[in-house]
């Protein structure tokens, strides 16, 4: 099927771009290159901002759009909440916009865990309502209700992937990056690395290639008009990631301390079954070995 990626040159679009041409699908990116700068030689490629009209051309002819292109930075949004909802919001609904004039059966929307605020229940189960907590949540909430009222009015299918914390080849340590990505970096290059708090707080770690199986999962018939939490179920501490990834590198597991930081959360999980029936998708990557493959990626490409 032709199937358009929105922010398919970034970390997670780009991987999924891999795996659907692998898949034999005929695949067109759309990315303004603000962040992202994989391209795949096979794709048709469209540099342009997720608000623009035209984005309704790189659409023509697409079964499918896998929406990806956001503002992601929690911080960012607090700073500047007005450009966050114009790129998340705005931009969603333009895609739904350009779904509509190109008669697209389905979008695949993704989410973030952000939009569980401070969860009562971990893992956190998939029916627990949203309760944002910064713009970046509300505007990716925001996105989640225009998809619906899409399906609604116009028949537009969509999944939405509520995603954890996503790690792999391809993600940058710089800006708001995952912590995978930043201790990575520093363990590799001999730079010293930092733990805020004593080490506990927790996170749901996910590797990559795991997010882009779910992606294509989505983009058939299943998970029509669901929400699915895409993670392991399972909390790793800061301290116990910073040991794995050491271990990876072969380097000592030595990093400095520094106070807690005010609004981090001490715990976050999501559970991740219904997706396994909704979808017929598991997370396959056990989180030394996809640690390890991450490892060995930055090692390479640097």
């Amino acid at each position: 099927m032709r199937i358009l990626v929105t922010g398919g040159a970034g970390f997670i679009g780009s991987n999924l771009v891999d795996r659907l041409l692998a898949d034999g699908h005929e695949v067109v990116v759309a990315d303004d290159l603000s962040s992202g700068s994989n391209r795949a030689p096979r794709a048709e490629f469209h540099q342009i901002d997720v608000r623009d009209p035209a984005l309704a051309e790189a659409a023509d002819g697409a079964e499918v759009i896998c929406h990806l292109a956001a503002q992601i930075s929690v911080r960012a949004s607090v700073a500047d909440p007005l450009t966050d909802a114009r790129v998340n919001v705005e931009g969603t609904l333009n895609v739904l916009e350009a779904a509509r004039a190109k008669k697209v059966r389905k979008v695949v929307f993704a989410s973030s865990v952000a939009r569980y605020g401070r969860p009562e229940t971990i893992p956190v189960p998939g029916n627990t309502p949203a309760r944002p907590m910064s713009p970046y949540a509300a505007s990716k909430v925001s996105a989640e209700a225009y998809l619906s009222a899409y399906r609604a009015l116009y028949g537009i299918e969509y999944t939405t992937l509520v995603l954890s914390n996503v790690f792999g080849p391809r993600q940058s340590p710089g800006g708001e990056a995952g912590v995978v990505a930043i201790f990575t970096d520093a363990l590799l290059g001999g730079r010293p690395t930092v733990l805020f708090g004593d080490g506990s707080q927790t996170r749901d770690y996910v590797y990559v290639d795991d997010v882009v199986d779910a992606f294509t999962r989505a983009c058939g018939p299943r998970g029509d008009g669901e929400v699915f939490n895409i993670g392991t179920g399972a909390q790793t501490s800061d301290r116990a990631l910073h040991t794995l990834i050491a271990a990876a590198a072969g380097v000592p597991d030595e990093p400095d301390l520094a106070p807690a930081r005010l609004g981090d959360l001490p715990a976050m999980a999501v559970d991740p079954r219904p997706a396994f029936d909704g979808l017929g998708w598991r997370p396959e990557h056990d989180l030394a070995s996809a640690l390890k493959l991450t490892v060995d990626w930055v090692r390479n490409a640097q």
